[in-house]
């Protein structure tokens, strides 16, 4: 009787053995998703290997209970991959197959994809004849659902809900009224590119990249797109992939954020009207990314945008993985299977022999080195592709000695004068949302600590609510001083939302909008917010680092950069590299079609070399010099590194089982095992953490350490304790 091989979602490295009558199994089989008995309970797999021999004795095995058929199985080159990624971050194989599949497709139940039929909404003649000065104002959404109806021949339910996440009710109601009705079409077959399409004049850096790896499209290389700000790197994407759907090929992109995916969306369908695309992102309906994968994986969409997740997508006819902003700390998952999508994307195009590009104005250090080296291709895009655009000035205020009123400088305040006298709009940028970081007694020194985090409350004055931004946890205003009863507590520093008092109260008549992840929690806030901004129904923009990177806004001339010093002299080794990419990104926005941009930086330390180097715009004289001092330190990208974190509900716990799996260690001379210490946020969510550094000068020693080192590992006491391994960590 033939045995299956099946990943479960447990957290142990082994695949479990499962006999299947010879009527219900063949070697094509392998990668389908089955159902199987797992102690007392059912769970859904994927089978692995089909074969007739077990080290289980036959008799102990168990029969599975179902083998799905409803979708393909997953491909050998995409069972290859996760094991790959199982060994390399040594992560059991069974979390790695079960975190590469959707939600949906994870569960017990058979999926049913929807027929190739779609449902499209039209105007009624009815609909047609509606004065929209009849319907009130405040029904923005119907306004606009009504004028995407009139500007089309008729419009899917999907392409509503990119008006608002209330378009499909509000539709249902124009239904009712007889003004739209639902008509069925067949969806049409893979598109083609449209020759007759007008593209843009490319510049003479974009046209040198797209004529450099246009002869080598389809065949394995790693290009570093290293443009700046405005550079046009979007456009060469475009290009390349244009080549590749002449082809039938199929491309992954890949993008660091949810926020940055409706705009390259946007991007790729104007571009590529007839060609489908789908989007793979946590946004959608577990549904509705299960249904994107699958027309993936079936080769029935030609692009496939999407996060870091989307990099384990199933595609057939891979021809070309793009990862944009590929610098961005988002790409690396912090929970679980602590993966990098980049350096996975790498190892994928490797395996598929396909070019892979990663995109950026600020290469992260691992990346630069390795192009400087020659283990990757470095293309510079050094020009704006805007005509006569120009990269923005860039001041540093030295605020020494002078007190800013609610954290903004004369300077400040006339430059945003002056910039809504000239009806350009400007933004003031400050990564920390919320009202004031702290809540202070002025008495007795007391500050508002969360209970759960060694970290401070949040203050949101609005919500009369104190916040931790780690885990959630939230608390009432106190009247009083919890400690000696003194009603004079105060906020003290500035978030967004404090920052955006300030303007109104000093700008009364501006049209101002504040975008962090508070005012952008609705489905549809963002979405409201762009287009207001893109129509220039705004003046001034207070945002985190949302507003940092990807989006271009062709009236903002100003940008004011506030609070910037904290990451001057953090222990992190990599926080001046974030801080000089935050800084360049959001510098970035201003001046991109053909206005002046000038850029502010609030600072008590105008001289320190950053922002030397963010003045002259030159990423290559900070990135020689961080460099020489991570040689100099033995840090990445020169060494290896590994960390073992723990947590339990006592620190000791923590930092004993860290003690004992050093003592089991048994290093080589190659690989340096650190004493154990507590980790930098010790306390959070109620766990207390603590982590143990290994790193070696080879990628190769160090594998081959965690490997055994694992095994040893998993024989250690410690059932109050969690532990997980991070290969390449970007955070300690």
């Amino acid at each position: 009787m033939p045995i299956i091989r099946v990943a479960l979602d447990v957290p142990v490295n082994t695949l479990f053995d499962y006999l299947v009558p010879d009527s219900e199994i063949t070697p094509q089989d392998t990668g389908a998703r089955v159902r199987v008995p797992f102690g007392r309970n059912t769970m859904t797999g994927v089978i692995m290997e089909v074969t007739t021999h077990s080290p289980v004795p036959l008799e102990k095995l168990r029969h599975a209970a179902h083998i799905f058929r409803d979708v393909p199985p997953l491909p050998r080159v995409l069972l290859d991959l996760f094991h790959f990624c199982s060994g390399y971050y040594h992560h059991p194989v069974g979390e790695v197959v079960m975190n590469g599949l959707p939600n949906r497709l994870r569960s017990g139940k058979p999926f049913t994809r929807k027929s190739h039929t779609s449902h499209q909404f039209r105007l009624t003649t009815a609909g047609q004849s509606i004065d929209s000065s009849t319907i009130p104002a405040r029904s923005v959404v119907k306004h606009r659902l009504l004028a995407k109806l009139r500007g089309a021949e008729a419009i899917s339910i999907s392409e509503a809900r990119q008006i608002s996440s209330r378009a499909a009710k509000i539709m249902r109601e124009l239904l009712t009224l007889g003004w739209v009705e639902e008509v069925h079409a067949s969806l049409s077959p893979i598109g083609t590119v449209d020759e007759a399409l007008p593209l843009p004049v490319l510049t003479a850096a974009q046209k040198s990249a797209v004529d450099v790896i246009a002869p080598r499209i389809n065949e394995f290389n790693t290009w570093l797109l290293h443009g700046i700000t405005g550079s046009g790197k979007t456009e060469v994407y475009l290009r390349l992939i244009s080549l590749l759907l002449r082809q039938a090929r199929q491309t992954l992109v890949l993008v660091p954020e949810i926020n940055l995916t409706p705009q390259l969306e946007a991007n790729f369908r104007r571009r590529f009207p007839a060609i489908r695309l789908v989007s793979l992102h946590s946004g959608l309906s577990p549904s509705e990314r299960a249904a994107g994968w699958l027309q993936a994986q079936q080769n029935e969409a030609q692009i496939i945008l999407g996060t870091r997740l989307a990099v384990f997508t199933p595609l057939p006819r891979l021809g070309l993985i793009i990862v944009d902003e590929e610098q961005d700390t988002s790409f690396k998952q912090q929970e679980g299977l602590r993966y990098s999508a980049r350096d996975v994307a790498v190892f994928r195009a490797k395996q598929a022999r396909v070019p892979v590009i990663l995109g950026s104005a600020t290469p992260s250090l691992e990346s630069y080195y390795s192009a400087v080296t020659g283990r990757y291709i470095r293309l510079r895009l050094s020009t704006r592709a805007v005509k006569n655009a120009m990269l923005p000035t860039v001041h540093c205020v030295d605020i020494r000695g002078t007190r800013a009123k609610d954290s903004l400088s004369d300077p400040v305040i006339t430059a945003l004068e002056r910039c809504l006298a000239a009806g350009q709009q400007s933004l003031v940028f400050i990564n920390r949302r919320g009202y004031a970081p702290v809540l202070l007694c002025r008495s007795c020194g007391w500050t508002a600590a969360c209970h759960r985090c060694a970290s401070r409350l949040v203050v949101h004055l609005r919500e009369k609510k104190l916040r931790c931004h780690h885990c959630g946890h939230q608390e009432h205003f106190p009247n009083a001083c919890p400690e000696c009863g003194d009603q004079d507590i105060a906020p003290f520093g500035h978030g967004t939302q404090r920052v955006e008092a300030a303007l109104i109260h000093r700008f009364p008549n501006a049209r101002i909008i504040r975008i962090d992840r508070d005012s952008t929690s609705r489905k549809d806030a963002w979405h409201r917010m762009l287009k207001d901004i893109q129509e220039q129904r705004v003046d001034i923009l207070v945002g985190t680092q949302i507003l940092a990177k990807g989006h271009d806004f062709p009236n903002l001339s100003l940008v004011t950069i506030l609070n910037s010093d904290a990451s001057l002299y953090s222990t992190d080794f990599r926080a001046s590299e974030r801080l000089f990419a935050q800084l360049m990104q959001v510098a970035g926005r201003a001046g991109r079609a053909g206005i002046h941009g000038e850029v502010l930086i609030q600072t008590e330390f105008p001289d320190h070399p950053l922002y030397h180097a963010l003045r002259r715009h030159d990423y290559d004289a900070l990135a020689q010099m961080l460099l020489e001092e991570r040689r100099t330190a033995a840090f990445p990208p020169f060494v290896y590194q590994a960390l073992l974190h723990a947590e339990a509900p006592r620190i000791a716990t923590a930092l004993d089982f860290l003690a004992s799996a050093a003592s089991v260690a048994q290093p080589s001379k190659e690989v340096e095992v650190f004493d154990p210490v507590p980790a930098q946020m010790a306390r959070l969510k109620g766990m207390e953490r603590a982590y143990l550094l290994v790193q070696s000068g080879s990628r190769k020693k160090l594998q081959e350490f965690l490997a055994a080192w694992r095994t040893r590992l998993e024989t250690l006491p410690g059932r109050k304790v969690r532990w997980i391994l991070d290969v390449d960590p970007l955070e300690f």
